[in-house]
This record gives C-alpha cells, sequence and structure tokens, in this order.
C-alpha cells in the first residue's frame, strides 16, 4: 500500500490569542517502534473535545493538537516489532492509554492505571485522514460491525457499562434515572439499564429529544429544563424516588440528581462538563443513607464487552449525523449548544 505525503487534518492552533480549530495540510505521521498507523474511517466527537479545545482539562494540551479519541479505521503500516496487525485490518481504539504493569493494570482496572493517559487528548486523535495508536491499544472489529458503529461506542459504551455494571451495580428491578438521555453517553445507558431489568426514567431538555428517548425503551421522560423535574421523579415513583441516577453532566442537574434519589440510593457519576464543582449537604447524606460513587472512562473487558453487546444487536448508538474535516467546526458548536441527540461522527475522506 503506496501512503500519501501529505494529509487533512483539524488542529487546534492558537491565532492572535484564541484556540481555533484550523484545518490544515500536514505531513502524514510515522509510526515508531510498536505502533500503528490507521486510516481514519469514522472518529466520534465527544464533550472532552470541547473541554481540551477551552483548556479545560487538568493538564495543559500542547498546541498545536489533533483532538479525536474515538477512532475506527484501517491498519495502514505498523512500526518496528508490531506483528499482530496487518495492513488493511479493520480496528477500533481502545482509547484509555495504560501502562499494563502498576498495580491497577495488573487486576484489569486498567482504566485507573496510574501512567494513564487519554488517546485524543495526551496523544495527538483522530481528527484527521491518519492517526498513529500504539499497537497494543488496538481491539479488531468484528466482521459484520461498520467503521461508524465501533467509533460510537469507543468512549461512551465502555464508559456507561462501567458505570452501570461495575461501579453501581444495577439490578433487577430498580428504578433508574438517566441524566441527559440524549447525550451519546445517555442513549446508551437507557438501553444498558432496560437490558439489566431496571425501570428506567429519562431527562432531555426538548420535548423531540424526551420523544425519542421514550423510542429508546425509557418508561418515563421528564424535561429536566423544567425547574420541578426531580418532583416528577419522585411523584412517578410514588414519592420513593430512584434507587440509582446516572449523572454525567454535573452543576447543572446535580442537585435535582440528589432530591430524586430514594432512600438508599446510589448516585453514580462521570463528567460534569456543566460545572464541576458541586454541593453536598452531609445531613441528607448520612440520615438517607446515600451512596456517591466516583466512575472514570472503562476498561479494556469493559470495551470489548460493549463491542459484544453491540455486535450481538443487544444495544445500539445512535448517530445523528456525520460530517467531514471542513465541518467539524460547526459540529462541535452543535454539540456544545445541546443540539444532538446520540453521537456525532467524522469522516475525514468526505
Amino acid at each position: 500500500m503506496t501512503l500519501p505525503r501529505t494529509m487533512r487534518a483539524a488542529r487546534l492552533r492558537e491565532i492572535e490569542g484564541t484556540v481555533r480549530l484550523v484545518v490544515d495540510e500536514v505531513d502524514v505521521p510515522t509510526p515508531g517502534p510498536g505502533e500503528v498507523l490507521i486510516r481514519v474511517r469514522a472518529c466520534g466527537l465527544n464533550q472532552v473535545d470541547l473541554l481540551t479545545r477551552d483548556g479545560k482539562t487538568p493538564a495543559d494540551v500542547p498546541l498545536p493538537h489533533v483532538s479525536g479519541t474515538e477512532v475506527a479505521g484501517d491498519v495502514a503500516a505498523v512500526g518496528e516489532g508490531v506483528r499482530r496487525w496487518r495492513g488493511g485490518e479493520r480496528v477500533v481504539v481502545d482509547p484509555v492509554l495504560s501502562c499494563g504493569e502498576c498495580a491497577f493494570c495488573r487486576v484489569g482496572r486498567d482504566n485507573m492505571c496510574l501512567r494513564g493517559r487519554i488517546y485524543g487528548v495526551q496523544t495527538h486523535g483522530g481528527y484527521a485522514e491518519y492517526a498513529i495508536a500504539p499497537a497494543s491499544q488496538l481491539l479488531p472489529l468484528p466482521d459484520h460491525m461498520d467503521h461508524s458503529t465501533a467509533a460510537a461506542v469507543a468512549v461512551t459504551g465502555p464508559t456507561a457499562w462501567h458505570m452501570l455494571r461495575r461501579r453501581a451495580d444495577v439490578r433487577v428491578g430498580e428504578d433508574v434515572l438517566v441524566i441527559a438521555a440524549g447525550a451519546g453517553i445517555g442513549v446508551l445507558a437507557v438501553q444498558i439499564a432496560r437490558l439489566a431489568g431496571a425501570r428506567v426514567i429519562a431527562t432531555a431538555g426538548s420535548p423531540d429529544k424526551m420523544s425519542r428517548a421514550l423510542d429508546l425503551g425509557a418508561d418515563h421522560v421528564v424535561n429536566h429544563r423544567d425547574p420541578e423535574w426531580a418532583d416528577q421523579v419522585r411523584t412517578w415513583t410514588g414519592g420513593r424516588g430512584v434507587d440509582l441516577v446516572f449523572e454525567h453532566v454535573g452543576a447543572a442537574t446535580w442537585e435535582g440528581s440528589l432530591h430524586a434519589m430514594a432512600r438508599g440510593g446510589r448516585l453514580v457519576t462521570s463528567g460534569g462538563h456543566s460545572g464541576f464543582t458541586v454541593s453536598l449537604d452531609l445531613w441528607h447524606l448520612f440520615v438517607k443513607e446515600h451512596t456517591v460513587i466516583g466512575s472514570f472512562a472503562g476498561s479494556r473487558q469493559d470495551l470489548v464487552d460493549v463491542l459484544d453487546l453491540v455486535g450481538r444487536g443487544e444495544i445500539r448508538p445512535v448517530v445523528q449525523d456525520t460530517v467531514g474535516l471542513d465541518g467539524i467546526e460547526g459540529a462541535q458548536r452543535l454539540l456544545e449548544d445541546r443540539g444532538v441527540f446520540g453521537k456525532l461522527l467524522l469522516d475525514p475522506a468526505r
């Protein structure tokens, strides 16, 4: 396979004091030892891309930077020492980069790796025609799964699965509240909770998203833009509240999420793009025996499990639209404005 010398990539660059997303012509990268060059066929847009753009990640990201954590594509070239992969093989990148050696990695909790990084944040990612990834981070796509489906669940799938199944241990017959069910992670959370045998109450921010959440399998939906939405949740549960809250929005929904919990209820959280600083009334926490659970990304096994579930048709991502590199800035604005139900994908060949 003859590779081109240059490629198009959407890069974060500082222009006149402002960080902008600009499509540039750059050299196709060369894979180093243990690395693989991937021809990107699909890359999911993610809230972490916006945090990176806005300088809100825990550590500064050097510019210019290529975002994109959710990557599926074809092996285009391999670096020295790579024996597992051959040109043309269809792969998806496990975006949680782990050392494989620390105490957490040794017991399968690689999402908690002491030297862990996130692909597309601490490394360059998939907003480009070609991308480099460690060979150890690749998984093969099932024969019947397309690149778009794999990219649409590469981050949201294992994150939702890890939250509900590993951390919060969702159980048959429980009432589960899924916050922002129209988000890519929320779409999958509704389905995972239903698959576990729970009753699902979803929140969404518009009548259209509320209707689509019901189509996904939610038993009841409330509009989280209504100041009384948490009271509506309690009313629907006979005043009791929910057993489990799936929270990933942060400050904007935090107070309502806590109010909607039953005595002995659990809240699992994995994000805070509306604000990371929240308040907690300790009286309610201990009197009602609430449990607040942190959850970060997903392990390699979580990604394997989700790909298997998607492959068997047990859960499915929803892709609202696919854009080319020239449309990526507008797509990020749409994501920022909450105008997306499910996922937006990038196809660099468009």
